[in-house]
């Protein structure tokens, strides 16, 4: 009886990610979406610029590097081409938040039917760890040393909850993937995403509240326990927009 195994959307490249990092998690749940669906032969996957631009090692189906930001821009074109394929970006918050801002938001008041998996980490990984769109008011980094002025940098960018203000987007949903319970409601929601998109229902967007250890400058026990006591705190999860399930209960 096998209990658990690598989903088979998933390659047998190791990963390159700092230990703790929640990228992996996240990576497993999309492979599992993949593969429950059946879909890997027909999913072409975006990577962005950021910690995951080499996901197209990670993904056994096929993927396409995006510039910084583009993603969903890429996937629009790719999922207008190819209306039958399954299409998917995977972004970080300083890739989608910021640079790609413009993009996300416009495919989402489009309704596109692709699926975004928008990782939110408050930080710039990749690049070592500067002030990003979602970093908290009061977050130390690389260029908020002592800590976010939001009087001078603003406040941080809500991006699910902005996003359903919209009357394009399908399903907008935030989840964490700090705790097993979390991590389960993660592949749910994942999975819908997903779903959606396979029954041409329109633009789904899945929110990862998920870590930083190296950046944050703690241990990865301690930067789940910030997650918990600070990041979800502000970032509340659940969902944000359904439109079937607003239809069903009209």
């Amino acid at each position: 009886m096998v209990v658990f195994e690598k989903p088979k959307a998933l390659t047998d490249a190791p990963l390159h990610y700092c230990p703790g990092c929640t990228h992996g998690i996240i990576h497993r749940l999309v492979a599992e979406a993949i593969d429950e669906l059946g879909v890997e032969g027909k999913t072409v996957g975006v990577a962005p610029v950021g910690c995951a631009v080499m996901a197209y090692d990670y993904f056994a189906c096929d993927m396409v590097e995006a510039a910084h930001g583009r993603a969903p821009a890429v996937a629009t074109g790719l999922k207008r081409a190819m209306p039958e394929n399954i299409i998917f970006t995977y972004q970080g918050d300083g890739d989608l938040a910021s640079i790609g801002m413009a993009e996300t938001v416009h495919a989402a008041t489009r309704n596109e039917n692709i699926t975004i998996i928008f990782v939110n980490n408050a930080i710039y990984g990749m690049t070592g760890g500067q002030m990003a769109p979602t970093s908290l008011p009061g977050q130390v980094t690389q260029t908020s040393p002592y800590g976010r002025d939001t009087a001078v940098q603003g406040f941080p960018i809500k991006v699910s909850e902005m996003l359903s203000a919209l009357d394009g987007p399908e399903y907008i949903e935030r989840v964490a993937v700090n705790n097993v319970k979390n991590v389960k409601n993660a592949k749910k929601a994942i999975l819908k995403a997903f779903k959606n998109q396979v029954e041409g229902k329109g633009f789904s967007l899945i929110e990862v509240v998920s870590s930083c250890p190296t950046n944050w400058g703690m241990t990865p026990s301690k930067a789940l326990e910030w997650v918990e006591e600070k990041m979800i705190p502000y970032y509340p999860l659940g969902v944000y927009k359904d439109k079937s399930a607003e239809k069903k209960e009209d």
